[in-house]
């Protein structure tokens, strides 16, 4: 029996369960030449897919309706006719959300569980540790003693974010949407400061506070007035990393938002969004990085784990609630 989760239909503002189907099929797939057969193990959910539910042009294709969604996925190889890969490798790639399926090998990483967690590499050894350090030092090129924002910042983006930078020697403040969460980026993650954001009454002025000096860089994870806030307090030559807008991904009418362009101007700073694929040549020293500090305790992780196949998309609709602490994963 081969379970698959499939776009039913394309939503209109936050997603519910009815958006998605469960086909269960009763067939026996076999690898031909050039092919193997992976067990899913793990599946990543992200909010960067919400997207791609949109018949909309994008940086990537959307999802097809009636088709299966994909994302990262960990598996193990149970068949195979490919030369590159044995029974019982282990491997990490984008792949559709099916408890097994055929693949060629194309894009596949093979990876070690006994180097770390095999959920890690979807995680802080995969593409989202991979968004932190590189929109972080391509865009953000930290300089020991500046002042950083990360908003999301106990996502799992985010809590990577603000760990390098305390790495490299910043001073780190983190935006979040609990006490519980705020507490978690000083005490697990680091961070020098913690602001939540839902029970602050002026988070303009608590972002003053927390950074008496201004901010240098800010990494930019949720959008409106979140960082419209962040705004007020950006210094001369200020970066602004845009990695992701959770906040409006929902929205059906144009969300209203100050004009940037004046802060921009009047401290001469940089704000530019990016997709981590733009700096794929970069990935080999990214994961040396990565995976040197994870080994060296100076970076951490956490993660919520969702067990079950059927559960993917209720795991996915919870990143909008802010249900998830570090990475969302769901265990099959």
């Amino acid at each position: 029996m081969i379970k698959t989760i499939v776009l039913n239909n394309r939503p209109t503002g936050r997603p519910t369960v009815l958006d998605f189907k469960s086909i269960t099929e009763d067939i026996e797939l076999t690898p031909k030449d050039g092919e193997l057969l992976l067990e899913t193990n793990y599946v990543s959910v992200d909010p960067y897919l919400r997207g791609r539910m949109n018949d909309a042009k994008s940086y990537i294709p959307a999802f097809e309706l009636n088709k299966p969604i994909q994302s990262g996925v960990v598996a193990k190889v149970i068949a195979s006719k490919n030369i590159n890969f044995t029974v019982g490798d282990v491997v990490c790639g984008m792949l559709s959300w099916k408890t097994k399926q055929i693949s060629t090998g194309e894009g596949l990483l093979k990876v070690d569980g006994s180097k770390a967690p095999l959920s890690s590499y979807l995680g802080v050894l995969g593409l989202t540790g991979l968004t932190a350090y590189l929109g972080l030092n391509q865009i953000g090129k930290p300089v020991a003693g500046e002042t950083i924002v990360v908003s999301g910042a106990a996502g799992a983006v985010g809590s990577v974010v603000g760990q390098i930078a305390k790495i490299l020697g910043l001073h780190v403040i983190g935006i979040a949407g609990t006490d519980e969460k705020v507490d978690m980026l000083k005490t697990k993650f680091g961070f020098d400061a913690g602001i939540n954001y839902k029970t602050s009454k002026n988070i303009n002025q608590e972002i003053a506070k927390a950074a008496p000096n201004g901010v240098d860089i800010y990494f930019d994870n949720v959008g409106g007035p979140i960082s419209d806030a962040v705004l007020f307090n950006i210094n001369n030559f200020a970066r602004i990393i845009v990695c992701g807008a959770i906040s409006v991904y929902n929205n059906t009418e144009l969300p209203n938002s100050i004009s940037v362009q004046p802060f921009l101007v009047r401290n001469s700073a940089l704000m530019q969004g990016f997709i981590v694929s733009n700096y794929a040549d970069k990935f080999p020293e990214a994961i040396q990085h990565l995976s040197g500090w994870l080994a060296e305790g100076k970076l951490t992780y956490t993660e919520t784990i969702v067990d079950g196949f059927d559960n993917i998309p209720n795991a996915f609709i919870d990143l909008f609630d802010g249900k998830n602490k570090g990475k969302m994963v769901v265990k099959i």
